[in-house]
């Protein structure tokens, strides 16, 4: 049995230029710094939670 973890890509395809302050300070949490850089991230509660205050900039690939 292998112990691999489930992981979400998540790729920011909106500028975050004009957004709240708080929503630019997500995207840096998750990784996200240039338009249509993408991130492979574990999928946890909290990184749900991230992907879902900001998904107006974001998709998951």
């Amino acid at each position: 049995m292998t112990n691999e973890k489930k992981t979400v890509r998540v790729q920011l395809v909106r500028s975050p230029i004009g957004c709240r302050a708080t929503h630019r300070a997500t995207l840096r949490g998750l990784g996200l710094k240039k338009l249509n850089s993408i991130r492979e991230l574990e999928d946890t509660p909290a990184v749900r939670g991230m992907i879902n205050k900001v998904d107006y900039l974001v998709k998951i690939v």
